[in-house]
């Protein structure tokens, strides 16, 4: 789950990080109040979680209260467009009047969860406020990573690597220490995936600060941290993906016309295999659950329903926990309930699968019943 800027330095400022004075405004009839009296300049940020705000002009600086205030009118209800939000932006309902700082120097830094060698890594450079990618592929010697052993926990010695690598000396060198370890905490505390400064700014006093922060959590530790759970935002994402969230089914939108239903993970993305196989694109991922009940594979079909690109819907189940009879019942209640009109193809095995296809039989509906994975392949090459 990512959280805007503005929600990771109220986390940075909690565990000691330094941020610059900020102030979070949701409205134009507060711009006036909020910028009488900040010292210039002032920076307006958009929040939405995307990056890329800067070039896409959702990042002002205005050096006079005008000039903020013009900024903060511009940016506050606009259409923010940048590589991350696709053609049709994201509009920013958020933003963040951010006192400027002196800066010396500017660098970057990050956490990651390293999936290839299981453990996390730090990246650092002495190249902030670029595309760390464009660093990454022009001049890959600048980038620095330490890779440290999460039941160690951060070294000293990878501490001074870094250090020595971003050419730190004296309080800055010290200051830089004490914020990469509260920083570590921070991440591995809150079960971070990824915690990004960029740029990590050194003032003109030696102050090391967080100039800009991006965090993500993993989503299955929400239960642990309901401070970080209440920070999440859902209207930046699909309606579709939130409804069916909230009645805890795993559903993805993706850009097809083939509704998909499936009981387990793994047979979620074969079947997407198949449909493609077919000739077609796959409407969603849709994983209901190996024990999910009729009432459960109902609302699938729904949230299936609700996505006007549909032309055609797929299930496919294996019955096991989740027994084929069971799911018929739910098939045919949501079928009846909605008035499906769009061409269904079922395909079930396992557990009472003879009754299930008696229930869709006598159901009266507009479904074919597959016989095999080929048959339905057939099926929905049909469609």
């Amino acid at each position: 789950m990512k959280i805007h800027e503005y929600q990771a330095k109220a986390l940075f400022q909690k565990f000691g990080i330094a941020v610059p004075e900020g102030k979070i405004c949701t409205s134009k009839e507060e711009i006036s109040s909020l910028v009488s009296g900040m010292t210039m300049p002032v920076a307006v940020k958009a929040q939405i979680l995307a990056g890329g705000r800067g070039k896409g002009g959702g990042v002002i600086l205005g050096k006079t209260e005008a000039e903020v205030k013009e900024a903060a009118d511009k940016i506050l209800g606009m259409q923010l467009v940048t590589k991350q939000t696709g053609e049709k932006g994201t509009e920013v309902k958020t933003i963040l009047l951010e006192q400027g700082v002196n800066i010396a120097r500017e660098l970057y830094l990050s956490i990651l969860i390293d999936r290839d060698r299981g453990g996390i890594v730090i990246i650092a450079s002495q190249d902030g406020g670029m595309d760390i990618e464009t660093v990454a592929a022009r001049t890959p010697e600048r980038i620095i990573k330490v890779h440290v052993n999460p039941l160690l926990g951060l070294q000293g010695y990878q501490i001074r690597e870094l250090i020595f690598g971003l050419e730190l000396s004296g309080v800055v060198a010290k200051g830089f220490a004490g914020l990469l370890k509260k920083l570590y905490d921070l991440f591995t505390q809150y079960d971070g995936s990824m915690v990004e400064i960029n740029p990590l700014v050194i003032t003109d006093d030696e102050q090391v600060m967080a100039l800009d922060a991006k965090m993500d959590v993993d989503s299955n530790s929400l239960f642990r941290h309901p401070d970080i759970k209440a920070m999440h935002d859902t209207s930046e994402e699909d309606p579709l993906e939130v409804a069916a969230a909230a009645q805890g089914l795993n559903y993805i939108r993706l850009q097809g016309t083939i509704g998909s239903m499936v009981n387990g993970a793994g047979l979620a993305m074969a079947t997407m295999d198949l449909i493609k196989q077919a000739g077609v694109e796959p409407a969603n991922f849709l994983d209901v659950g190996g024990g999910a009940s009729a009432e459960m594979v109902k609302k699938g079909f729904q949230i299936i329903l609700d996505d006007p690109n549909v032309r055609g819907i797929f299930i496919n189940i294996f019955g096991g926990i989740l027994r084929c009879d069971i799911l018929a019942e739910g098939v045919v209640a949501a079928a009846k309930e909605v008035g499906l009109t769009l061409p269904l193809v079922v395909r079930m095995e396992g557990t009472n699968v003879e009754e299930g296809r008696r229930i869709l039989a006598e159901s009266d509906l507009r479904l074919t019943s597959a016989k095999d994975l080929r048959h339905a392949a057939e099926l929905i090459a049909a469609i």
